[in-house]
Formats: C-alpha cells, structure tokens, sequence
C-alpha cells in the first residue's frame, strides 16, 4: 500500500488495524514544487505497479488529488471513492448549495470563484495562498479556518495569525454592496442591473449610436494619461474604455444578437488564430516576423484574397494621417513602391512642384488636391526613416504649443506687443523659447 503522506490524520486508521503502507513524503523534500511533485509520485507508483497489484491511497476523494487524477486516465486503474475533503469542509463553515473547492497546492493559475473551499493547506502554503486570494477578493473578504472540524470566521487578512494552521480555508460570497474588490463578472452584472427596467434611467435608454462617441472619447483619455504617464488615470480609464465595450455587448445580448460571451469568445479565436506563432506552427524572428504572421493571418480571416481588399478595410473614421499610415503600408505589401528615402527624394520634389504651379492657378480644389498627395509623401518618408508620422506630428504640435507659450511670456515680460515685433525681434525671442520650453 502507497499513501502520498504520513501526515494524513486518517493514515492513523491503517496503523490501527496493523496494515503496512509506505509513504512519498521523502519526495516532498526533493521536488522543485508541486508539478515535479506530482510527477515523480506518477512515476513512482506505475513502476511499483508492473506485474502486481498496488494500491495508492489519498484523503479524501481521488478527485481531489492531482497525482490520483492522472492515474485513473488509465482503465486498467480502478477507483474506490472517499468522503470529499472539500465536502466535509464546506459543512464545517456553513457553505450549502453549489461551491467550488481547489487544492492550496493548485490555486495559482486556477479560476477562482465564490464560494470557495481551499483544502491541502499547510504551514509552508497558508501565506502564499492568503496573499493569492487577497489579490483576487481583497483583504477583507469574509473567510473561515477549519481545524478538527471546527470553522473559525474571520476576514481573510487574519488567517494566517493563529497559532494553529488550518486544514482549509474557505471563503464566502458578499453582496455587491459589501464587496471590496469586484471581478469581470461583477462588472457584467452591475451594467445589467443599471439597464434593467428599475435601473438608471439614462442608462436604459442609450443605443449603439448614442454612445457612438462615448467610446472615442474614452481612448482619448486613455492615450492621454499613457502620454502623461499618470498610472492613477489609466486604471481609470482602461476601465472606461472596457465598460464601453461591455455596454455595446450588452446593449446587442438584450436585441437577441452577440452575447458578452460572443465578444469574448471572438477576441479569444482571433487571438489564438492570428498567433500562429505561438498557438500553432508558424515561426517568427522578431516584433517584424510576428507582425507579418499577424498579418498574413487576418487577411485570410477577413477572406481578403487581394491587397486591395485589405487596403479599402482601412477604417474611414481614423485620423487621416494615421489612415494614411496603415493604407501605405498595406499598398507596399502588396507590391507598390517601397517607403525609402531615395522615393521620398524624387516623388516629394514633384508633387511639391505641382502644388506650387496649383498656388499660382488659385484653384482652391487643385491645390488641396496637391497639397494632399505633399502630405502623403511625407507619410511615405516617416515609414521610410522608421517613425510613427500621427505620434511625430502630435510630438511637435506639443512642443510648438510650449515654444509659444514661452515666446509669448518673454515678450510679455519686456512690456512689449506680440504684434508689434520686427522680424528681427521675432526670430530672437522664438530662440530664447526654444532654450526655456
């Protein structure tokens, strides 16, 4: 007979009717963590297991052990079932009805939910599992020790104070109201409670198109605070930004279109097929080997057999110097003139020529026409030399906005008039600017 560990309390029951056993408690001391853990005892009981008979005992259910689970893959493997360790806990504290219940040993990358039976805690996992669910609930999330059978509440901060270890720690579910740290599901179901019929009243009478803007608006805010590099509002704002999106799905679950489940289900697909680099067998050298990869597979996606297809599935609401951006790069791959310098150079001195001979026509529809194709052509030199012409652009208007501001203020401070400078004193004060802003 095989038992995981001599520190299992039922393992006194096999010593009382005199049953030998051997335990793998030696293979704790020489396991990097859990997984190798359960590998090695794996490994350990089939190689007893060929030719005769072996028995490997856990407490609690099979289930409820990750070594036994890997085992029953096999049919040759039979299973006498326990009393659940997660059961008898969940009695302990009270919790009735549906729960979920996860090994100390297994909570890392695991989903979390409420009520939750967290069993096979020990004195080297009791901190580790605090801190854990204390990111995912927070502090003071009500909670309860269970020893000898007995439940002690207490809010989850504390569990790890007592002089005695607990088997388990279990947690319970709060009301909204009372909850301190809110997960993705929370936030679903406040927005739905806010569009019901008793909820907010403006609210419940937004559509896709009157919140159009709303979304717009909160990207900008979001990019604000990224170029600010004021963490305080992006926590803010990316939530905004991702209540935007909710609310779309959410507005479409109540017309009987895409659900919060669809949106999420298709970023996830489009994230798997997109990376087939990662998720598939597709190789990529570098962020530039990635992004082709990327590409390649979203114009199969879309089902866009030309370049062409792909270049006119540009946005019409972008910007239009980004526009411009995403369009050239698309005309390029699919084999018009590469963005180099030496292009630049020669395309730029004739469209240049062609706006000036516009200017002397007067004809204001040629020369924004002309103007236009100058423009692009410094779009054309931005991705030639590497550089993202909307941030350059917005870089400057920046720096222009703080020059003038400077030049103003020196003008100001010697008593004179902005419009009333020579061209001489322009120049000189616009130098002192440019060394103070």
């Amino acid at each position: 007979m095989l038992v995981r560990t001599e520190s299992f309390p039922c393992v006194q029951s096999l010593k009382e009717e005199g049953i030998a056993y051997e335990t793998f408690d030696r293979l704790y001391e020489h396991s990097r963590n859990y997984d190798t853990l359960t590998k090695k005892i794996v490994a350990q009981v089939r190689r007893r297991a060929k030719g005769k008979t072996v028995c490997y005992c856990v407490d609690g259910s099979a289930y409820e052990d990750a070594a036994a689970r890997i085992l029953l893959a096999k049919k040759s493997v039979k299973c006498v079932g326990g009393v659940s360790k997660a059961a008898f806990f969940a009695a302990c504290a009270g919790v009735g009805g549906s729960y979920a219940a996860r090994s100390a040993f297994e909570l890392e990358n695991a989903r979390l939910v409420r009520p939750l039976v967290v069993f096979d805690v020990t004195a080297d996992n009791l901190s580790d599992v605090k801190l854990l669910l204390a990111q995912k609930f927070g502090d003071e999330a009500p909670a309860a020790c269970i020893s000898d059978g007995k439940s002690r509440r207490m809010p989850l901060f504390e569990v790890d104070r007592g002089a005695k270890i607990p088997a388990a720690v279990v947690l319970f579910d709060e009301p909204l109201l009372g909850k301190k740290r809110f997960d993705f599901e929370d936030f679903v179901e406040i927005l739905k409670r806010l569009r019901a019929p008793d909820g907010c009243p403006w609210d419940r009478v937004q559509t896709h198109e009157s919140i159009r803007i709303n979304g717009i608006e909160e990207m900008y805010e979001l990019v604000d605070a990224i170029d600010r590099e004021d963490v305080p509002r992006m926590l803010e704002e990316t939530g905004d930004v991702l209540m935007q999106s909710v609310f779309h799905a959410l507005i479409e679950e109540e017309k009987g279109g895409f659900t919060v489940s669809d949106m999420l289900t298709a970023v996830c697909v489009k994230l798997i097929s997109r990376h087939t680099h990662v998720f598939g067998n597709d190789r990529a050298q570098g962020a530039e080997g990635a992004l082709s990869v990327w590409e390649k597979n979203k114009m199969k996606e879309k089902g866009q057999q030309t370049y062409a297809a792909a270049v006119n599935d540009v946005p019409a609401c972008f910007p239009a110097l980004l526009r411009a951006q995403k369009i050239a790069k698309r005309m390029e791959k699919g084999g018009w003139d590469p963005a180099t310098v030496e292009n630049f150079e020669r395309k730029f001195r004739e469209e240049y020529q062609e706006l000036m001979e516009a200017a002397k026509g007067g004809d204001g529809a040629h020369i924004s026409e002309e103007l236009g194709d100058v423009l692009f052509c410094a779009v054309e030199l931005g991705r030639a030399v590497g550089a993202d012409c909307e941030q350059a652009l917005l870089d400057t208007v920046k720096k222009m906005q703080a020059r003038y501001t400077a030049y103003e203020e020196l003008v100001l401070r010697d008593g004179k008039d902005v419009h009333a400078l020579t061209e001489e004193e322009r120049n000189a004060y616009y130098e002192r600017a440019k060394h103070v802003s």
